[in-house]
């Protein structure tokens, strides 16, 4: 099939590759011409384990190109809206504006029968707006929901765990063009769940809003711990054995960050407010606030190890993406926690495996090192930020002689506290015994 994806950033630029991988025909469209340069090159503007290869590799067919043309929407049959939805200025709502220019743009070049398709997250009864401007030329709408994990993108993207369609018909054209949009990976038995488009915008918002407040509510654990002297680890392990409950995204620490579950869960409960059952979504505020509390928390427990105070006082910072494997630092709690020490007057140096170019353009303030070693010389405290496996599997006993002092903040609870301990370290977690 002939496919468009308007707007090429994270989520536009894999399922465009994606869906020329299995054998469609793709046109990306952006309006940044530096983004498509880069794409057209074979070259992503972020990172992601192993997508540079599959865009090069299906460039190279001849099936997928980038362009800032809009015009080259008229050789396609179905369009997915790919565009950011980011939080307003000064505001918890959503900012739409992307996503109606994107469709704006898209209309005169709209033929008659031919599908557009949502995939930007957006508050519920967005759909159905755009619908019925669509619909004006012909057209149809749906909505497809994303459920990508920074990370495993490619994987996520080719192998969902489901597939939804929100459509004004379940038994109308949409779902049979979707079908065939979708054919190899249906073939691998992956769910499909039909429903309408409020439903189906509810899915990405809900399942976000539960993510955000299962790490939220482990958060508030660690916090229990530290006051009664238990480990929060344990009782995660303890409470994930219950099915009902399960063990993923039970582990305290540093808390969320990232371009989706922030700004989502605030676009959620402000949306909830316009709907006149803002206290249905009240609780998301309460997520929000524990899970920016940990900032502070992490802070507070670097403090206390350097006697209640980091002025002039060395402290190394691993991890600067929100999340391992990505270099994204939007909302990164590790990158917040590193310039609020720094404004506190410690000397702070940063180490990321791949987020030091993003950090160093929202942070040219922050001091930066091109390596775990130079990071810890000299470090009076050293800092885990970002769970990459890099930091994990650290040999304490290898870096004791390049600090100052052996003291291990693991803002991420992922270090084993035995092994620190063992090497002469003083081992600190969150909520860890």
């Amino acid at each position: 099939m002939k496919l468009s994806v308007i707007g090429c950033g994270y989520l536009g630029a894999v399922h465009a590759t994606a869906m020329a991988s299995i054998g469609h025909e793709v046109v990306g469209i952006d309006v940044d011409p530096d983004r498509i340069a880069l794409l057209s090159a074979g070259k992503a503007p972020f990172y992601e384990p192993g997508f540079d290869d599959l865009l090069r590799e299906t460039i190279s067919t001849g099936r997928l190109r980038f362009t800032t043309d809009p015009s080259e929407l008229e050789t396609a049959t179905v369009h997915f809206l790919a565009v950011g939805t980011p939080q307003r200025q000064n505001e918890d709502s959503a900012d739409l504006r992307y996503i109606d220019a994107a469709v704006e743009s898209l209309l005169p070049n709209l033929a008659e029968h031919s599908l557009v398709v949502g995939k930007s997250t957006v508050p519920v009864g967005t759909a159905q707006r755009l619908a019925s401007i669509i619909e004006q030329t012909g057209a149809r709408l749906a909505w497809n929901p994303e459920f990508l994990r920074e990370g495993f993108a490619v994987q996520d993207t080719l192998e969902p765990d489901r597939i939804v369609y929100g459509v004004s018909h379940p038994d109308g054209a949409e779902v049979e063009l979707l079908d065939r949009v979708y054919a190899p990976t249906l073939a691998l038995g992956v769910p499909r769940l039909i429903m309408d488009y409020a439903t189906a915008e509810l899915v990405k918002v809900a399942a976000n809003a539960f993510l955000a407040t299962k790490i939220s509510f482990i958060n508030a654990m660690a916090e229990i711990a530290d006051a009664t002297g238990a480990d929060v680890s344990q009782l995660a392990d303890a409470i994930g054995h219950d099915a009902r409950i399960g063990r993923r995204f039970l582990n305290a620490g540093l808390g969320f960050g990232g371009g989706c579950l922030p700004k989502d869960i605030r676009a959620f409960a402000a949306r909830g407010e316009e709907l006149g059952h803002g206290a249905s979504l009240r609780f998301l505020r309460e997520v929000d606030e524990i899970n920016l509390r940990q900032r502070t928390r992490l802070i507070e427990t670097i403090s206390e190890h350097l006697d209640s105070s980091v002025v002039g006082r060395r402290i190394a910072i691993l991890g600067l993406a929100f999340k391992p494997n990505s270099d994204d630092t939007r909302d990164s709690p590790a990158l917040e926690v590193a310039t609020r020490l720094h404004a506190m007057g410690a000397e702070v140096i940063c180490y990321d495996p791949e987020a030091i170019t993003t950090a160093r353009a929202a942070r040219p303030h922050l001091n930066f090192a091109d390596s775990i070693e130079s990071a810890l010389t000299g470090a009076d405290i050293t800092v885990i930020a970002t769970e990459w496996d890099q930091f994990r599997t650290l040999d304490p006993a290898a870096v004791s002689d390049l600090v100052g002092q052996r003291i291990v903040i693991d803002g991420r609870n992922c270090l084993d506290p035995a092994l620190w301990r063992a090497g002469g370290w003083t081992y600190r977690g969150l909520g860890r015994r």
